[in-house]
């Protein structure tokens, strides 16, 4: 086990870009952690990582657990030991919420990870469909599913990324929702908590595998993503 470290099977510009067949098992990322999120082959949904057991969130709103012979193009994920926990009573907008979460960071220039349990008012996800390779990930989110449900329990589970590492992981809070019940979820767009309780680990060492496969090897990557990272993620 290799505490407070984030592990990263490949950067995540090679999503953006639309390379989305990558073929690397979960085995292998279970090997870095129990704890994260990411996506499948062919962008088939959303995945969130729960104290080692991975969740698909398809875009048809269905979630299922899958096994270690599952694939990912992209997760990021480490062994969840937290240091510190906050306590968020009352209802917070989703930007108080957000606010809440990065002022209780040390620096802003290191790695930390999140889980959050609790009650929500209200929660807004999407789960991007399955996808063919090479189609920019800003335009498929256009017309990406979106779910929205009321007075909800659940977790959020994600990171919280330094600006400077924009080309290896999504800059700044990056979150990923599963319900108790395991029946909704998918990637964070807004969520109004009521009541919720914060476990925060700082990572200080950053493991990234890069991908060999001849698409990755031979694309010029040298295209400024940021903007279409941040139209993706709303």
């Amino acid at each position: 086990m290799k505490d407070n470290t984030l592990y990263l099977s490949a950067p995540v510009n090679a999503i953006v870009e639309g390379i989305y067949e990558e073929r690397v098992p979960f085995s292998e990322v279970r090997r870095h952690g129990d704890f994260g999120l990411g996506t499948f082959d062919m962008l088939d949904g959303e995945m969130v990582m729960l104290d080692g057991h991975i969740y698909q969130m398809t875009a048809d709103g269905r979630v299922a657990e899958v096994g270690d012979d599952a694939l990912t193009p992209f997760a990021c994920v480490t062994f969840f030991r937290p240091e510190r926990h906050l306590e968020l009573g009352g209802a917070l907008s989703h930007d108080d919420f957000l606010w809440r979460l990065q002022a209780s960071l040390p620096s802003p220039n290191l790695f930390y990870a999140f889980r959050i349990e609790g009650d929500f008012a209200h929660m807004r996800v999407r789960s991007v469909p399955k996808s063919e390779c090479y189609v920019p990930l800003v335009e498929i989110a256009r017309d990406q599913p979106v779910f929205e449900f009321d007075d909800i329990r659940g977790t959020l589970a994600g990171f919280f990324t330094p600006d400077f590492m924009a080309s290896v992981s999504v800059p700044g809070m990056h979150l990923h929702f599963l319900s108790d019940d395991l029946a909704h979820g998918g990637h964070l767009l807004s969520c109004r908590p009521k009541g919720v309780r914060v476990g925060l680990q700082a990572l200080h060492t950053v493991e990234l595998a890069l991908p060999t496969t001849s698409y990755y090897l031979n694309w010029d990557f040298s295209r400024d993503v940021r903007g279409d990272l941040d139209q993706a993620e709303k």
